[in-house]
């Protein structure tokens, strides 16, 4: 539906920097237009105090003076001819995008456990007998059976973990379940309720 004297947004040209607000940008754009060069420069600082009052926590950066010209000078095309006080020759690395990371590209063998529990299974594989290996073991097997009590993975008796970590490991780990004691993990339904703070009538 199009009315006759309305303005919408959608209808506008996208701002640069939306936080600070089309009034904002509306000003910059006659601070450009302005002929006399000191007349600039005065309506330039006086914008940046109402930039900075539009994002009072900038203030929080040590150098939040220089950012402020740097988004000044972005939001007016690089068109603002004045006396810089701050240089603005790098004010373009404020809108460079990081390189994406990128993801995984092995495959998990059992996605429940994540690659945290693979990582430790790799390097269990390679250890050698003794204390060092035996509490690694111990970590990662009680890692395992959390994972599996938070997602909810079909049974999570201990059976499961020993046979699963011995498959992971290419057999290298056999958990004895006679001696080995893991830690205490309750199924998401068996969770103790939290309390509501309402009081029980008596």
């Amino acid at each position: 539906m199009n009315i006759q004297g309305l303005d919408y947004n959608t209808q506008r040209q996208g701002l640069l920097m939306p936080e600070y607000g089309r009034e904002i940008q509306k000003m910059i754009d006659y601070a450009v237009s302005l002929p006399d060069r000191e007349e600039r420069l005065k309506c330039a600082k006086t914008i940046v105090k109402l930039m900075e009052n539009k994002l009072s926590g900038v203030r929080d950066n040590s150098d939040y003076q220089q950012t402020l010209w740097d988004h000044l000078f972005l939001m007016s095309g690089k068109q603002l001819d004045i006396d810089w006080p701050y240089d603005v020759g790098n004010a373009e690395q404020i809108l460079l995008k990081p390189n994406p990371m990128p993801r995984p590209s092995a495959t998990i063998r059992l996605r429940h456990y994540g690659r945290l529990v693979e990582e430790l299974t790799e390097r269990l594989k390679n250890m050698e007998e003794g204390p060092e290996r035996d509490e690694l073991t111990r970590h990662t097997a009680n890692q395992m059976k959390r994972d599996l009590v938070v997602w909810g993975h079909g049974s999570i008796d201990d059976e499961k973990v020993a046979d699963d970590l011995a498959r992971l490991t290419d057999g290298v780990i056999q958990l004895d379940l006679n001696n080995f004691k893991f830690e205490k993990f309750l199924p998401a339904n068996e969770l103790p309720a939290k309390n509501s703070g309402k009081k029980k009538k008596k």
